[in-house]
């Protein structure tokens, strides 16, 4: 079966905001029972996780918000936006809404860094995390490739290819990274852009992929704290992404301890848009298995 799509204009009636140094961040909340804090990624936001929001939301307490620059969150021009702020957006986050207890976590893309970021904390006490999911992250720098539009940001023009980035520009990069029978719609194409058109947010794309280079001045305090023992985790990778696909999954498996990784055939860089039944039956099997029995194991779908 399906699962039941949220639509974007029903999705940002639910969102609630805080403030977190001085800008409004949107979030979104619901169900009960352990908590499950979802990271998405560049350049969309929160509602990428809309297919898998109310099945998980009927086991787990979910938390994810729009990152700071991304969405409908706040996106300050002169602002010099990182992954270790968006970190500390994280835990702000929690703390604003009292969570205590161990969190979960279940991130994608940009959001794996900083799902990277708050696992280096767990193992310096500042955090708590009791397990970790990765999609299509880009774990290890080395084996991320990018695309001609993330260089192009990234040059001194960037500011300019942002500005004068569009609709169509979008759909012709996500056609690259989707798998080939799996392509989102027009109308989810409209939906993203909708989520990072708004509050002018191409002039602050430039300034956004500045993860890219960060990755690699923090990549060995980040991939250390995937071969530190302690917290489980498996990483669900859609192996026809051309950026952070098949590579980065033999790279894991070369540097993991006991790696624990599933692999999506026909699936791009999108694996809970272009295969949310997939994702959530790999996702609940490793929450239901005990601690003691997560070893070595690699699935395939």
């Amino acid at each position: 079966m399906p699962l039941a799509e949220i639509p974007l204009c029903v999705w940002r009636t639910r969102g609630q905001s805080f403030i977190f140094r001085g800008q409004s961040i949107r979030y979104w909340t619901a169900g009960q029972g352990e908590p499950l804090l979802l990271l998405h990624g560049f350049p969309t936001a929160s509602w990428d996780w809309h297919y898998l929001w109310t099945p998980l939301a009927q086991r787990f307490r979910l938390i994810a918000c729009d990152m700071l620059g991304f969405g409908d969150s706040a996106k300050p021009v002169n602002h010099a936006y990182s992954l270790m702020e968006q970190a500390d957006l994280q835990q702000a986050l929690l703390a604003h809404l009292k969570v205590n207890q161990p969190v979960h976590l279940l991130a994608h893309d940009y959001g794996g860094s900083v799902a990277q970021e708050l696992l280096a904390r767990h193992h310096e006490q500042r955090a708590n995390i009791a397990s970790c999911v990765f999609l299509n992250s880009g774990l290890f720098p080395e084996s991320y490739r990018m695309l001609l539009i993330q260089k192009l940001l990234l040059s001194r023009l960037g500011w300019l290819v942002g500005r004068s980035f569009g609709r169509d520009d979008l759909v012709r990069n996500v056609s690259q990274v989707y798998g080939p029978c799996t392509h989102p719609s027009e109308s989810a194409l409209d939906d993203c852009w909708s989520l990072i058109a708004a509050n002018r947010g191409t002039r602050i794309l430039h300034k956004l992929v500045g993860y890219l280079p960060e990755r690699t001045v923090h990549r060995e305090r980040w991939v250390g704290a995937l071969q530190r023992e302690g917290v489980p985790l498996r990483f669900i990778n859609g192996v026809v992404d051309p950026v952070s696909g098949g590579r980065m999954v033999e790279r894991y498996r070369q540097l993991v301890p006991k790696p624990d990784t599933v692999l999506l055939q026909g699936i791009g860089h999108y694996p809970h848009t272009e295969a949310p039944v997939q994702v959530l039956r790999h996702y609940l099997a490793f929450r239901e298995q005990p601690l003691s029995f997560l070893q070595q194991k690699v699935a395939w779908s």
